[in-house]
């Protein structure tokens, strides 16, 4: 049974966040930036459990391509980027505007994407723990294409409260993770634009594709999703290129309904489509993808030599 949250516990911890929000906003960008530096060398040194798990992440994705020593600095680097983004994430209402966007964002390879929802019709969105992720989502609601994304719910009512009123300011809607399979429904039933992150472990029963050379468990619901609605499927990104806050914002990938077969092998075939689109992004700005999660956590169960003698038996013939 889920032991009962504290209330008191969870409105000190959202008055403390609305302090650190206050006094972050009322630096500039560059000054919050040196803040995130020395957040960043403080968490990387007190978070040893996280800092581990990306240290063996990166070793188990790139193998020997890198020293131990230029895994550290990537790890550090990692650090410092998230830090720099919650700074940027408080400066997102004031900077990115209809008629300032421009200022710190470079589009690439948006045209196709923008053809495609002025022409209507139900739209995946996907992306991963990478670069400005938040930032993305609110970017379309400023574009005038405000998506509707599925993010997990947060365990702390008064903070999920304040997140939800960042991320929905320019239209953008928010569906609970878990419970929320009807609106998703509806959105593309009604040709809606529906948004993911789509880089998380999906626990034993997921469906397992390669990502970086070794299988990762993936939710089928995208591709399930997709398929049965006739929906592309958009990978982007928005990574940093500075100097300051300056992203590019970019979609490489956009997979058609046409390109499907129309077999039982569609959705492992997309899934592993948009996997490698954002092994892709990630490769050529690894320190700025969120390597302390345990993406490979489930691995495929090792099929038994028990088993397999049964499979042999019962085969006919």
């Amino acid at each position: 049974m889920k032991r009962p949250r504290n209330r008191t516990l969870d409105y000190l911890a959202y008055l403390a966040v609305r302090l650190i929000v206050a006094i972050a906003q009322a630096m500039s960008v560059e000054q919050s930036y040196a803040f995130a530096r020395i957040l960043a060398a403080v968490l990387y040194r007190m978070d040893k459990r996280h800092r581990n798990v990306g240290l063996e992440n990166l070793k188990m994705a790139f193998g020997d391509r890198y020293t131990e020593a230029e895994r550290d600095q990537i790890i550090r680097g990692v650090y410092r980027h998230f830090c720099m983004m919650l700074m940027e994430i408080l400066h997102i209402p004031r900077k990115l505007h209809p008629t300032s966007w421009r200022e710190r964002i470079t589009l690439v390879g948006h045209e196709k994407v923008v053809d495609r929802l002025l022409k209507g019709g139900p739209v995946i969105l996907l992306t991963g723990h990478f670069g400005n992720w938040e930032m993305a989502g609110y970017l379309f609601g400023v574009f005038g294409f405000p998506p509707n994304s599925v993010a997990r719910t947060l365990d702390n009512p008064y903070l999920d409260r304040f997140l939800r009123s960042f991320r929905e300011r320019t239209g953008q809607t928010m569906i609970p993770k878990s419970g929320g399979y009807d609106q998703m429904l509806e959105v593309l039933r009604h040709g809606g634009v529906l948004s993911f992150l789509a880089d998380q472990d999906a626990g034993q029963n997921g469906l397992f594709v390669e990502f970086f050379g070794r299988p990762a468990s993936t939710h089928k619901a995208i591709a399930l999703l997709a398929i049965e609605h006739n929906a592309p499927v958009v990978v982007g990104y928005a990574r940093r290129i500075g100097p300051g806050f300056r992203y590019e914002v970019g979609c490489p990938e956009m997979i058609e309904p046409g390109e499907w077969k129309g077999t039982a092998d569609d959705a492992r075939l997309l899934t592993q489509r948009y996997t490698t689109a954002l092994e892709q992004i990630i490769r050529r700005d690894p320190d700025q993808y969120l390597w302390l999660h345990r993406r490979w956590k489930h691995q495929p169960k090792k099929r038994t030599k028990r088993s397999t003698m049964e499979i042999t038996e019962k085969a006919p013939g």
